[in-house]
């Protein structure tokens, strides 16, 4: 009998020390919950007014980087002197896209080609301009980007998503890039008398692809 109430005690005590357990448990995670931080939409970097995704600036829809989810910079970045007095148009050299779905899968894997790769500590451009008309905030206005050597301090970089050796860009894509330029002339980002530039212009590339370079030469303050 003794030894039959000493198991019972020990079973017990067992038992009642995992209804404690289990109800510290619950109670700490009710904890946790409740005071957790909610991540914060807010970019990283200082906002465009009203550019996030639905709103429109001069008739721009942008993504920032939190709605196509960023990697946050692997080093802080470096702020440019502005008005720049120049503006790069590159092509990422990818696979096209039309839908905000592919298009955000492509600039996620820009970034990580950028960062693990090239050993830069960001995507390398300002802005990327996708086939669906929208524009997705690279190192936004204010930060230096790694896209054309000896003008990162000095440009404003900007890229289309996709490969434009041969194929022209659509009209929506080709709009987005124009007004972006507008948009940060207007803002005091890019000097009145900015000259635009091909990728090519001032790196060894074949960016932005014989098909978009044609074009771009017929937009205002093109500079051979």
């Amino acid at each position: 009998i003794k030894r039959l109430w000493t198991w019972q005690c020990a079973a017990f005590l067992c038992i009642l020390a995992l209804v404690l357990l289990v109800t510290v448990g619950v109670i700490a995670n009710v904890y946790l919950i409740r005071n957790s931080t909610i991540p914060s939409t807010t970019s990283i970097f200082p906002q465009i007014p009203d550019s996030g995704l639905g709103d429109k600036v001069k008739n721009i829809s942008f993504i920032e980087r939190n709605q196509w989810g960023a990697q946050p910079p692997t080093a802080d970045l470096i702020k440019m002197n502005l008005p720049v007095p120049y503006v790069i148009i590159s092509h990422t050299a990818t696979n096209f896209c039309n839908t905000q779905p592919e298009c955000i899968l492509c600039v996620r894997n820009v970034q990580t080609f950028h960062i693990e790769s090239r050993k830069w500590s960001d995507i390398a451009y300002n802005f990327l301009v996708g086939g669906d008309g929208y524009v997705y905030v690279g190192r936004s206005w204010d930060y230096m980007g790694a896209h054309s050597f000896g003008f990162n301090n000095r440009s404003i970089g900007i890229s289309f998503i996709g490969t434009f050796n041969t194929v022209v860009p659509p009209k929506s894509q080709l709009d987005a890039a124009q007004r972006i330029i507008e948009l940060g002339v207007e803002n005091g980002k890019i000097a009145p008398n900015y000259k635009l530039l091909g990728h090519r212009q001032v790196s060894r590339t074949l960016s932005p692809g014989d098909a978009l370079y044609s074009v771009i030469q017929t937009w205002p303050h093109w500079s051979p």
